[in-house]
């Protein structure tokens, strides 16, 4: 064997190309991004209401985790027992946000 051959050696791709289908591969990740970005836009607006304590509370958050609105049945509120109103609105606020949280799991492109 001749010295400085080598048999089977492949010489590596030239610098600074992108190798083939590269370009379409980035535009599929710019279009990703863009539908993602449009996806949590879209949350943004959309709300979810629970209510609990027989409908005692009632939550409303919006796809960005904010809580717009809680509203109060008069019956649960008694100032000799004020405890059960808070454990009433800390079920009713996690339900809310969990809620919106398993609709973002089902909502959200595949």
């Amino acid at each position: 064997m001749a010295k400085g051959k080598r048999y089977g050696f492949v010489p590596p791709p030239p610098r600074g190309g992108t190798p083939k289908g590269g370009g379409d591969m980035m535009s599929q990740i710019q279009k990703l991004q863009e539908d993602m970005a449009r996806a949590q836009e879209a949350l943004k607006s959309e709300t979810v209401t629970v209510t609990v304590g027989g409908e005692a509370v009632t939550v409303t958050a919006t796809g960005d985790q904010r809580i717009v609105s809680i509203q109060l049945k008069p019956e649960v509120v008694d100032p000799d027992d004020v405890e059960m109103l808070q454990d009433l609105l800390v079920a009713a606020v996690n339900e809310a946000l969990q809620s919106r949280k398993r609709w973002q799991t089902s909502a959200w492109p595949a």
